[in-house]
Formats: C-alpha cells, structure tokens, sequence
C-alpha cells in the first residue's frame, strides 16, 4: 500500500487484501497502530494497492521493514497522475479512494473503493512466463504455482 497525503509518500505491506464487492469495486485491508505508515494510509483520501509477483519478495520485505527508507531507490517508483506514488516493478497496482475504516483491536480496516487499475503488461497473464502471484500464508512467503492448485474432494 502507497499513500502520501503532501508530507512524503509511505508504504506498508499488509497480508492481505480482500476483495469485498464488485459492485461498486471494493477492497480491504488492515493498517496496524504499530507501522509508522498507518496515520499518513489513514488520512489519505486515496491509496494505491500493489498486487505483486514472486518476483517482488524483496518490496514486500523492504515495505514490512521497519524503519526502512522505502523511496531510496528513486527509479523504483514514480507518482501517479493523480499524485499517488506506486511501485513501478508491480504488474498491478490498484488506486482507489478510501470509501470507509473501521477500528478493530489495534487495527483499523480501510475499505476502499478501486478507481483505476494498472496492468504492468496488460497481456502479462496469458502468457507462460508471466511473474507467478506473491502469497504470504503461515508467515511464509510463496508463490502460486500449477503445483498450488488444490483438487476438491482430495486429502
């Protein structure tokens, strides 16, 4: 997630997003009060949701390390034409505005209604060397392979 309200752009990576309607097109996810991101991803009237590859391991950890400068690498992001900075290397990238949030414990959910959504290679996925999706499950990180498919009925 990428936010910047005119104090300097911020980035966390949350381990999931979920996907809550498709009419309107909505998605959530959780902010800690613990990520220094947090105050900037909550007063931000939009944001940008990265859905990254296997290939992009290393900007999920760069963006859930704390204290690390995130925006270092100036050719790794740009800013949208809306002013939101996005990660280059994402084969999507989500903007959308922040519709809703949600106190929950120490987290707060955003609901946030996608706008525009932008397609590394819009032709990326149908083919056979198209980055394999980034998946973060048991506190591990994996890529979704023909190998994660699970068959129904199987043990």
């Amino acid at each position: 997630m990428t936010a910047d309200t005119g104090r300097g752009p911020v980035a966390l990576t949350a381990t999931s997003v979920i996907s809550v309607s498709a009419t309107p097109p909505l998605l959530v996810f959780s902010v800690s009060v613990l990520s220094s991101a947090t105050p900037t991803i909550l007063e931000s009237s939009s944001v940008v949701v990265h859905l990254l590859g296997a290939d992009q391991v290393d900007l999920a950890l760069l963006c859930a390390t704390s204290g690390a400068d995130r925006f270092a690498d100036t050719g790794s992001w740009a800013r949208l034409a809306t002013g939101e900075p996005h990660f280059v290397a994402a084969p999507v990238s989500i903007r959308g505005t922040v519709a809703a949030t949600f106190t929950a414990g120490a987290s707060t959910l955003v609901v946030v209604n996608a706008t525009h959504a932008h397609y590394a290679s819009p032709d990326a996925a149908a083919r056979s060397d198209a980055p394999r999706p980034l998946v973060y499950h048991n506190r591990t990180w994996h890529q979704l392979s023909e190998q994660s498919q699970m068959v129904p009925g199987a043990q």
